[in-house]
């Protein structure tokens, strides 16, 4: 189990041709894979938000799969942002939002 001070929380904005392209599936299977916990889901304006919890690490090399996308994808740009988790301990897995 990860303490719970080691936590972080990644918010990030995906902007480019992310949306129909699996984009949300590669998130969901690489995040599952780093063991964090969070959500991926699309957004009217084309883009796409993620939220992930887990140790930095493994959110920073979220973030890296983030700029690289799935093939097919055209990622512009990752706008992100970094916390504490904030009381959240990111074990209710990772999944997409509708």
């Amino acid at each position: 189990m990860i303490e719970q001070q080691n936590l972080r929380r990644l918010e990030a904005r995906v902007v480019g041709r992310v949306q129909g392209v699996g984009y949300r599936a590669f998130v969901v299977r690489n995040a599952r894979a780093l063991g964090l916990g969070g959500y991926v889901r699309n957004n009217r304006d084309g883009s796409v938000d993620v939220s992930a919890i887990g140790e930095a690490e493994s959110l920073r090399r979220l973030c890296e799969l983030l700029e690289q996308g799935p093939r097919g994808s055209r990622v512009t740009n990752v706008d992100a942002t970094w916390s504490d988790a904030g009381g959240f301990s990111g074990e209710e897995g990772f999944k997409v939002l509708r």
